[in-house]
Protein backbone atom coordinates (compact mmCIF):
# COMPACT_ATOMS: atom_id res chain seq x y z
CA UNK A 1 0.00 0.00 0.00
CA UNK A 2 1.66 2.84 -0.97
CA UNK A 3 1.83 5.63 2.15
CA UNK A 4 2.20 8.99 2.56
CA UNK A 5 3.76 10.82 5.43
CA UNK A 6 3.16 13.91 6.69
CA UNK A 7 6.07 15.03 9.23
CA UNK A 8 4.60 18.15 10.54
CA UNK A 9 7.40 18.94 13.39
CA UNK A 10 7.24 22.56 11.66
CA UNK A 11 3.24 22.54 10.84
CA UNK A 12 2.30 22.55 7.64
CA UNK A 13 0.56 24.81 4.81
CA UNK A 14 -0.68 24.61 1.99
CA UNK A 15 2.56 25.64 -0.61
CA UNK A 16 4.40 23.50 2.20
CA UNK A 17 2.54 20.33 1.25
CA UNK A 18 2.96 21.63 -2.74
CA UNK A 19 6.52 21.86 -2.36
CA UNK A 20 6.98 19.27 -0.68
CA UNK A 21 5.28 16.94 -3.77
CA UNK A 22 7.17 18.55 -6.40
CA UNK A 23 10.42 17.10 -4.24
CA UNK A 24 9.28 13.97 -4.44
CA UNK A 25 9.90 13.94 -8.33
CA UNK A 26 6.52 14.95 -9.73
CA UNK A 27 6.91 15.34 -13.69
CA UNK A 28 7.00 19.26 -13.70
CA UNK A 29 5.77 19.35 -17.36
CA UNK A 30 2.76 16.68 -16.72
CA UNK A 31 1.51 18.60 -13.20
CA UNK A 32 1.18 21.89 -14.80
CA UNK A 33 -0.72 20.21 -17.76
CA UNK A 34 -3.25 18.99 -15.19
CA UNK A 35 -3.30 22.10 -13.12
CA UNK A 36 -4.35 24.23 -16.13
CA UNK A 37 -7.80 22.61 -16.34
CA UNK A 38 -8.50 24.09 -13.48
CA UNK A 39 -9.51 26.99 -15.71
CA UNK A 40 -8.24 30.03 -13.81
CA UNK A 41 -6.86 32.74 -16.03
CA UNK A 42 -3.31 33.90 -15.17
CA UNK A 43 -1.98 31.80 -12.49
CA UNK A 44 1.41 30.98 -12.18
CA UNK A 45 3.91 29.22 -10.03
CA UNK A 46 6.65 30.36 -8.75
CA UNK A 47 8.73 27.38 -7.62
CA UNK A 48 12.47 28.34 -5.72
CA UNK A 49 14.82 26.46 -4.33
CA UNK A 50 15.79 27.48 -0.56
CA UNK A 51 17.23 26.98 2.02
CA UNK A 52 15.75 27.32 6.04
CA UNK A 53 18.45 26.20 8.75
CA UNK A 54 20.54 23.98 6.91
CA UNK A 55 18.11 22.22 4.85
CA UNK A 56 17.36 22.52 1.20
CA UNK A 57 13.74 22.82 0.83
CA UNK A 58 11.70 23.58 -1.94
CA UNK A 59 9.33 27.01 -1.74
CA UNK A 60 5.96 27.74 -3.97
CA UNK A 61 4.01 30.52 -4.43
CA UNK A 62 0.89 30.95 -6.54
CA UNK A 63 1.48 33.98 -8.70
CA UNK A 64 -2.32 35.59 -10.00
CA UNK A 65 -3.14 38.43 -11.21
CA UNK A 66 -6.53 38.09 -9.13
CA UNK A 67 -6.89 39.77 -6.00
CA UNK A 68 -8.02 38.56 -2.77
CA UNK A 69 -11.58 38.32 -2.47
CA UNK A 70 -14.43 35.80 -0.12
CA UNK A 71 -15.93 32.85 -1.98
CA UNK A 72 -18.71 30.97 -1.13
CA UNK A 73 -18.31 26.77 -0.35
CA UNK A 74 -20.92 26.90 -3.86
CA UNK A 75 -18.75 29.17 -5.41
CA UNK A 76 -15.41 27.08 -5.14
CA UNK A 77 -17.04 23.81 -5.92
CA UNK A 78 -18.52 24.67 -9.23
CA UNK A 79 -14.62 26.07 -10.11
CA UNK A 80 -13.63 22.82 -9.75
CA UNK A 81 -16.32 20.40 -10.99
CA UNK A 82 -16.42 22.53 -14.30
CA UNK A 83 -12.78 21.66 -14.75
CA UNK A 84 -11.52 19.29 -16.79
CA UNK A 85 -9.87 17.40 -13.72
CA UNK A 86 -9.77 13.84 -13.00
CA UNK A 87 -12.85 12.70 -11.10
CA UNK A 88 -10.36 11.45 -7.90
CA UNK A 89 -8.82 14.75 -8.14
CA UNK A 90 -12.35 17.07 -7.68
CA UNK A 91 -13.52 14.35 -4.95
CA UNK A 92 -10.73 15.23 -2.85
CA UNK A 93 -10.95 18.74 -3.45
CA UNK A 94 -14.45 19.44 -2.79
CA UNK A 95 -13.73 17.29 0.66
CA UNK A 96 -11.16 19.39 1.75
CA UNK A 97 -12.99 22.40 1.26
CA UNK A 98 -16.36 20.53 2.15
CA UNK A 99 -14.01 20.16 5.42
CA UNK A 100 -12.71 24.12 5.86
CA UNK A 101 -16.72 24.80 5.31
CA UNK A 102 -17.53 22.89 8.06
CA UNK A 103 -15.17 23.91 10.35
CA UNK A 104 -16.09 27.64 9.52
CA UNK A 105 -19.47 27.38 10.07
CA UNK A 106 -19.14 25.94 13.66
CA UNK A 107 -16.36 28.47 14.55
CA UNK A 108 -19.20 31.30 13.44
CA UNK A 109 -22.28 29.88 14.44
CA UNK A 110 -23.70 29.73 10.95
CA UNK A 111 -24.88 27.27 8.04
CA UNK A 112 -22.94 25.96 5.28
CA UNK A 113 -24.63 28.06 2.47
CA UNK A 114 -23.40 31.53 4.81
CA UNK A 115 -19.85 30.37 5.31
CA UNK A 116 -17.40 32.92 2.98
CA UNK A 117 -13.88 31.63 3.00
CA UNK A 118 -12.10 34.79 3.65
CA UNK A 119 -7.77 33.90 3.27
CA UNK A 120 -8.61 30.53 2.07
CA UNK A 121 -11.43 31.50 -0.42
CA UNK A 122 -8.55 33.41 -2.58
CA UNK A 123 -6.87 31.76 -5.62
CA UNK A 124 -3.77 30.97 -3.87
CA UNK A 125 -5.86 28.46 -1.42
CA UNK A 126 -7.56 26.88 -4.24
CA UNK A 127 -4.89 26.38 -6.35
CA UNK A 128 -3.13 25.02 -2.99
CA UNK A 129 -5.39 22.43 -2.01
CA UNK A 130 -6.16 21.46 -5.98
CA UNK A 131 -2.24 21.39 -7.00
CA UNK A 132 -2.02 18.72 -3.77
CA UNK A 133 -4.70 16.63 -4.58
CA UNK A 134 -3.15 16.94 -8.40
CA UNK A 135 0.19 15.56 -6.86
CA UNK A 136 -1.21 12.43 -4.81
CA UNK A 137 -3.04 11.54 -7.89
CA UNK A 138 0.57 11.67 -9.82
CA UNK A 139 2.23 9.61 -7.15
CA UNK A 140 -0.23 7.24 -6.84
CA UNK A 141 -0.87 7.57 -2.94
CA UNK A 142 -3.37 5.03 -1.38
CA UNK A 143 -3.07 5.75 2.29
CA UNK A 144 -2.00 9.38 4.53
CA UNK A 145 -0.66 9.26 7.80
CA UNK A 146 0.62 12.14 9.70
CA UNK A 147 2.78 13.13 12.77
CA UNK A 148 1.53 14.87 16.27
CA UNK A 149 1.02 19.02 14.22
CA UNK A 150 3.08 21.50 15.40
CA UNK A 151 0.65 24.79 15.25
CA UNK A 152 2.99 27.36 16.73
CA UNK A 153 2.08 29.35 19.81
CA UNK A 154 1.30 33.40 20.51
CA UNK A 155 -1.14 35.15 18.16
CA UNK A 156 -2.16 35.86 14.84
CA UNK A 157 -4.20 38.46 13.27
CA UNK A 158 -6.75 37.86 11.52
CA UNK A 159 -10.13 39.58 9.52
CA UNK A 160 -11.97 39.07 13.05
CA UNK A 161 -8.98 40.52 15.09
CA UNK A 162 -6.22 39.11 17.09
CA UNK A 163 -6.12 35.41 17.79
CA UNK A 164 -4.85 33.00 19.75
CA UNK A 165 -2.62 30.40 18.11
CA UNK A 166 -3.63 27.68 16.79
CA UNK A 167 -6.79 29.79 15.31
CA UNK A 168 -10.43 28.71 15.22
CA UNK A 169 -10.78 26.81 12.49
CA UNK A 170 -7.10 25.53 12.23
CA UNK A 171 -8.25 24.07 16.67
CA UNK A 172 -11.53 22.48 14.71
CA UNK A 173 -10.15 21.12 12.28
CA UNK A 174 -7.57 19.57 13.97
CA UNK A 175 -10.32 18.04 16.43
CA UNK A 176 -9.08 14.31 16.53
CA UNK A 177 -5.81 14.40 15.76
CA UNK A 178 -2.97 15.10 17.86
CA UNK A 179 -1.40 18.80 18.38
CA UNK A 180 1.53 20.57 19.96
CA UNK A 181 2.94 23.70 20.57
CA UNK A 182 6.92 24.22 20.78
CA UNK A 183 9.15 27.51 21.75
CA UNK A 184 8.39 28.97 17.88
CA UNK A 185 6.00 32.07 18.01
CA UNK A 186 3.66 32.07 15.00
CA UNK A 187 1.37 30.73 13.23
CA UNK A 188 3.18 27.31 11.67
CA UNK A 189 -0.07 25.28 10.78
CA UNK A 190 -2.99 27.10 8.41
CA UNK A 191 -6.70 25.96 7.71
CA UNK A 192 -5.77 25.08 4.16
CA UNK A 193 -2.92 22.60 5.74
CA UNK A 194 -4.97 21.48 8.33
CA UNK A 195 -7.99 20.44 6.19
CA UNK A 196 -5.63 18.95 3.75
CA UNK A 197 -4.22 16.45 6.49
CA UNK A 198 -7.05 15.78 8.48
CA UNK A 199 -9.05 15.63 5.72
CA UNK A 200 -7.33 12.25 4.30
CA UNK A 201 -4.72 11.21 7.17
CA UNK A 202 -6.59 8.14 8.83
CA UNK A 203 -3.71 7.78 11.73
CA UNK A 204 -1.36 10.45 13.63
CA UNK A 205 1.68 9.00 15.61
CA UNK A 206 5.00 7.92 14.71
CA UNK A 207 6.07 7.06 11.38
CA UNK A 208 4.79 3.69 10.19
CA UNK A 209 6.82 0.65 9.49
CA UNK A 210 7.23 1.20 5.82
CA UNK A 211 9.93 0.56 3.14
CA UNK A 212 10.79 4.31 2.15
CA UNK A 213 11.10 5.16 -1.01
CA UNK A 214 11.80 9.14 -1.24
CA UNK A 215 11.41 12.04 1.31
CA UNK A 216 11.45 15.89 0.30
CA UNK A 217 11.09 18.72 1.75
CA UNK A 218 8.57 21.92 1.30
CA UNK A 219 9.65 25.04 2.72
CA UNK A 220 7.13 27.78 4.97
CA UNK A 221 7.69 31.55 3.72
CA UNK A 222 9.53 32.40 7.45
CA UNK A 223 12.29 31.95 8.68
CA UNK A 224 13.73 31.02 11.92
CA UNK A 225 17.00 30.74 13.49
CA UNK A 226 18.28 27.79 14.38
CA UNK A 227 14.81 25.82 13.52
CA UNK A 228 14.28 24.66 9.89
CA UNK A 229 10.91 26.02 9.11
CA UNK A 230 9.68 23.03 6.14
CA UNK A 231 7.03 20.56 5.84
CA UNK A 232 8.84 16.85 5.26
CA UNK A 233 6.64 14.45 3.25
CA UNK A 234 8.02 10.75 3.21
CA UNK A 235 6.60 8.18 0.92
CA UNK A 236 7.10 4.61 0.61
CA UNK A 237 5.46 1.07 1.13
CA UNK A 238 3.10 -0.02 3.74
CA UNK A 239 1.45 -3.75 4.50
CA UNK A 240 -2.20 -3.58 4.59
CA UNK A 241 -3.23 -5.13 7.26
CA UNK A 242 -6.31 -6.53 7.31
CA UNK A 243 -7.43 -7.02 10.58
CA UNK A 244 -6.19 -5.29 13.87
CA UNK A 245 -6.36 -7.16 16.93
CA UNK A 246 -7.14 -5.76 20.91
CA UNK A 247 -7.62 -6.59 24.34
CA UNK A 248 -10.99 -5.08 26.21
CA UNK A 249 -13.18 -5.54 29.18
CA UNK A 250 -16.30 -6.99 29.06
CA UNK A 251 -18.25 -5.94 32.36
CA UNK A 252 -21.67 -7.32 32.81
CA UNK A 253 -24.00 -7.85 35.55
CA UNK A 254 -27.41 -10.04 36.33
CA UNK A 255 -30.66 -7.45 37.57
CA UNK A 256 -34.19 -8.40 37.90
CA UNK A 257 -35.53 -5.34 40.22
CA UNK A 258 -34.23 -2.39 37.52
CA UNK A 259 -36.79 0.46 35.86
CA UNK A 260 -36.42 -0.23 32.00
CA UNK A 261 -36.21 3.55 32.22
CA UNK A 262 -32.86 3.40 34.51
CA UNK A 263 -31.41 0.45 31.86
CA UNK A 264 -32.19 3.80 29.22
CA UNK A 265 -30.89 5.93 31.57
CA UNK A 266 -27.47 3.55 32.43
CA UNK A 267 -27.03 2.53 28.52
CA UNK A 268 -27.07 6.47 27.19
CA UNK A 269 -24.18 7.07 30.20
CA UNK A 270 -22.02 4.70 29.15
CA UNK A 271 -21.47 6.04 25.72
CA UNK A 272 -21.21 9.07 27.35
CA UNK A 273 -18.46 7.11 29.43
CA UNK A 274 -16.61 6.16 26.80
CA UNK A 275 -17.81 2.64 26.12
CA UNK A 276 -17.74 1.13 23.05
CA UNK A 277 -20.28 -1.37 23.25
CA UNK A 278 -23.32 -1.94 25.53
CA UNK A 279 -26.53 -3.97 25.20
CA UNK A 280 -29.19 -5.59 27.18
CA UNK A 281 -29.90 -9.33 27.37
CA UNK A 282 -33.32 -10.75 28.62
CA UNK A 283 -32.77 -13.99 30.85
CA UNK A 284 -34.19 -16.15 33.23
CA UNK A 285 -32.84 -15.47 36.71
CA UNK A 286 -33.43 -17.31 40.37
CA UNK A 287 -36.84 -18.32 40.85
CA UNK A 288 -37.95 -17.87 38.10
CA UNK A 289 -37.38 -14.26 37.92
CA UNK A 290 -37.07 -12.71 34.45
CA UNK A 291 -33.85 -10.23 34.22
CA UNK A 292 -31.62 -8.08 32.06
CA UNK A 293 -28.11 -8.68 31.92
CA UNK A 294 -26.29 -5.69 30.99
CA UNK A 295 -23.13 -5.68 29.56
CA UNK A 296 -20.68 -3.42 28.41
CA UNK A 297 -17.71 -3.01 26.08
CA UNK A 298 -14.74 -1.13 27.29
CA UNK A 299 -11.15 -0.54 27.00
CA UNK A 300 -9.51 -0.04 29.58
CA UNK A 301 -8.58 3.68 29.93
CA UNK A 302 -12.57 3.86 30.73
CA UNK A 303 -13.47 0.71 32.76
CA UNK A 304 -13.29 2.55 36.18
CA UNK A 305 -15.51 5.32 35.13
CA UNK A 306 -18.56 2.20 33.55
CA UNK A 307 -17.93 0.04 36.77
CA UNK A 308 -18.49 3.26 38.96
CA UNK A 309 -21.57 4.22 37.08
CA UNK A 310 -22.96 0.42 37.09
CA UNK A 311 -22.67 0.66 41.40
CA UNK A 312 -24.20 4.01 41.31
CA UNK A 313 -27.31 3.88 39.01
CA UNK A 314 -28.62 0.13 39.20
CA UNK A 315 -29.21 -2.28 42.33
CA UNK A 316 -26.13 -4.32 41.61
CA UNK A 317 -24.05 -5.63 43.97
CA UNK A 318 -21.70 -6.84 42.07
CA UNK A 319 -19.55 -7.25 38.74
CA UNK A 320 -18.27 -9.80 36.36
CA UNK A 321 -15.33 -8.31 34.38
CA UNK A 322 -13.20 -10.31 31.92
CA UNK A 323 -10.69 -9.73 29.12
CA UNK A 324 -11.45 -10.31 26.11
CA UNK A 325 -9.32 -10.28 22.25
CA UNK A 326 -11.40 -8.86 19.44
CA UNK A 327 -10.53 -8.49 15.87
CA UNK A 328 -11.31 -5.84 13.81
CA UNK A 329 -11.24 -5.72 9.96
CA UNK A 330 -9.04 -2.34 8.64
CA UNK A 331 -10.86 0.39 8.21
CA UNK A 332 -10.84 4.42 8.00
CA UNK A 333 -13.61 7.03 7.60
CA UNK A 334 -13.70 8.60 4.06
CA UNK A 335 -15.17 11.76 3.11
CA UNK A 336 -17.78 11.44 0.10
CA UNK A 337 -18.79 14.20 -1.60
CA UNK A 338 -22.11 14.56 -3.04
CA UNK A 339 -24.76 17.11 -4.48
CA UNK A 340 -25.28 17.31 -0.78
CA UNK A 341 -22.56 18.26 0.53
CA UNK A 342 -19.51 16.64 2.06
CA UNK A 343 -21.07 12.77 3.87
CA UNK A 344 -18.57 10.97 5.95
CA UNK A 345 -18.41 7.37 5.08
CA UNK A 346 -17.22 4.59 7.39
CA UNK A 347 -15.18 1.69 4.77
CA UNK A 348 -13.96 -1.58 5.68
CA UNK A 349 -11.33 -3.62 3.82
CA UNK A 350 -9.64 -7.01 3.59
CA UNK A 351 -6.64 -7.72 1.41
CA UNK A 352 -7.05 -4.14 0.09
CA UNK A 353 -10.66 -4.46 -0.92
CA UNK A 354 -13.57 -2.62 0.11
CA UNK A 355 -16.01 -4.97 1.92
CA UNK A 356 -18.05 -2.87 3.62
CA UNK A 357 -19.13 1.01 3.74
CA UNK A 358 -21.54 2.70 5.66
CA UNK A 359 -22.45 6.28 5.41
CA UNK A 360 -22.64 7.84 8.85
CA UNK A 361 -26.06 7.92 10.56
CA UNK A 362 -26.28 11.40 11.60
CA UNK A 363 -24.99 12.84 8.55
CA UNK A 364 -27.40 10.80 6.48
CA UNK A 365 -30.47 11.75 8.64
CA UNK A 366 -29.63 15.23 8.77
CA UNK A 367 -28.97 15.73 4.72
CA UNK A 368 -32.58 13.42 4.58
CA UNK A 369 -33.98 15.78 6.84
CA UNK A 370 -32.96 18.84 5.08
CA UNK A 371 -33.33 18.13 1.72
CA UNK A 372 -37.17 16.32 2.31
CA UNK A 373 -35.75 12.95 0.50
CA UNK A 374 -36.17 9.49 2.28
CA UNK A 375 -33.61 8.37 4.65
CA UNK A 376 -32.52 5.03 2.04
CA UNK A 377 -32.20 7.51 -0.92
CA UNK A 378 -29.67 9.92 0.71
CA UNK A 379 -27.66 6.38 1.96
CA UNK A 380 -28.08 4.74 -1.31
CA UNK A 381 -26.81 7.68 -3.40
CA UNK A 382 -23.92 8.23 -0.93
CA UNK A 383 -22.84 4.95 -1.42
CA UNK A 384 -23.30 5.07 -5.12
CA UNK A 385 -20.76 8.07 -5.44
CA UNK A 386 -18.52 6.23 -3.21
CA UNK A 387 -18.21 3.13 -5.68
CA UNK A 388 -18.00 5.42 -8.92
CA UNK A 389 -14.99 7.08 -7.52
CA UNK A 390 -13.28 4.21 -5.74
CA UNK A 391 -11.16 1.24 -7.62
CA UNK A 392 -10.80 -0.89 -4.23
CA UNK A 393 -14.69 -2.40 -4.12
CA UNK A 394 -14.85 -6.14 -4.06
CA UNK A 395 -16.62 -7.65 -7.09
Amino acid sequence: MRTLYFDCFSGASGNMILGALLGLGLDREAFEKELAKLNLPDVSLRVSQVERSGISAIHVEVVSAEAKKHRHLSDICQIIEQSDLDVGVKSRSTAIFGRLAEAEAKVHGISLEKVHFHEVGAVDAIVDIVSACIGFEMLGIDHFASSPINVGSGFVDMEHGKFPVPPPAVGELLVGAQMYSNEIVGELTTPTGAAIISTLSTNYGTLPKLKVERTSYGAGTRTYEHFPNVLRLIVGETEAADTSHETLCLIETNLDDVSPQVLGYVMEQAFELGALDCWFTPIQMKKNRPGTMISVLSDGEHRNAIIGLLYRETTTLGLRVRHIERECLAREIVQVQTRFGSVAVKVAYLGGVITNAMPEYEQVRRVALQNDLPFLTVQNEVLAELKRNTKAFSA
